[in-house]
């Protein structure tokens, strides 16, 4: 039996025409035109119409994923990683609301968590764009710079929730 390299044609009785796009040690992946991505064993019978050899791909899922991850945080409005303090996993947020008639709000604490952690991302993403600006003179950027200091400010009731201090909010330093 020969093996099947990365780009060989073939066609499948069940599935059609497809092009091999990985080979692991047991498992040809091959995308079909009409059927989509499948994985089949390398002993299934099928019809090679263009066979390409040496072609195997040594690239490992783990690498695959670490490049995912860097495209995804190059491109997306997100900057880092912020992992929540042990302590709250799991957990949930009680809303009591002071007219007794209504009920509760609850809410994990992970899903508020990673709401407060996008607000952080899109106020940096914000502050970036306004330091790149080339149609904001200095002092206007200096003066929104300020309004972003006071929003991290009225923010930092929620450093209690991150597990890395240097995640926290931070908002103007006292002075003296």
């Amino acid at each position: 039996m020969q093996l099947l390299g990365i780009g060989s044609r073939v066609d499948h009785p069940e599935y059609g025409k497809g092009v091999v796009t990985n080979v692991t040690s047991k498992h040809y992946w091959i995308t079909f035109i009409d059927g989509g991505l499948e994985t089949l064993s390398l002993d299934t019978e099928m019809e090679v119409i263009e066979l390409v050899e040496d072609e195997v791909d040594t690239i490992s899922f783990s690498e695959v994923e670490q490049s995912l991850i860097s495209i995804l945080r190059r491109w997306s409005d997100a900057s880092s990683i912020s992992p929540i303090a042990d302590k709250w996993k799991g957990g949930t947020l009680v809303l009591e609301p002071g007219d007794g008639n209504l009920s509760n709000k609850e809410v994990p604490i992970d899903t508020f968590f990673h709401k407060i952690v996008m607000v952080r991302d899109r106020i940096r993403v914000m502050e970036q764009k306004i330091n790149a600006n080339k149609t904001l003179d200095e002092q206007e950027k200096i003066d929104l710079q300020q309004y972003i200091t006071r929003i991290y400010g009225s923010l930092t009731t929620f450093n209690v929730l991150f597990k890395n201090k240097s995640d926290h909010f931070v908002g103007e330093k006292s002075k003296g």
